[in-house]
C-alpha cells in the first residue's frame, strides 16, 4: 500500500477537478464539489497556507470514489 503524501486542499481540488468534478458551493472556508454525472459531493476546507491531515484527505478521497493508490497514480 502507497503511503498518501502531505497535500494542501489546492492540490487535493486540482485533482478531483481533474477527475471531473466542478465547484459547487463555498460555506466560509469550505468548498463543495459535485461530480455531475455521479452526483457525488464532497467537502473540502480550504485553510491558506495548511496541509489538510492525511487522514482526512484520505477520506475525502474514499467519499469521492478513490484510493490513495488512485490519487499517487492518476495526479
Amino acid at each position: 500500500m502507497s503511503r498518501m503524501p502531505q497535500i494542501s486542499a489546492r492540490e487535493l481540488i486540482r485533482f478531483l477537478k481533474a477527475q471531473g468534478f466542478i465547484e459547487d458551493r463555498q460555506s466560509g472556508s469550505h468548498l463543495t464539489l459535485i461530480h455531475p454525472e455521479k452526483n457525488i459531493f464532497v467537502t473540502i476546507p480550504v485553510h491558506a497556507g495548511c496541509d489538510i491531515g492525511r487522514g482526512l484527505a484520505l477520506r475525502i478521497l474514499k467519499e469521492a470514489g478513490f484510493s490513495s493508490e488512485d490519487y499517487l497514480r492518476l495526479r
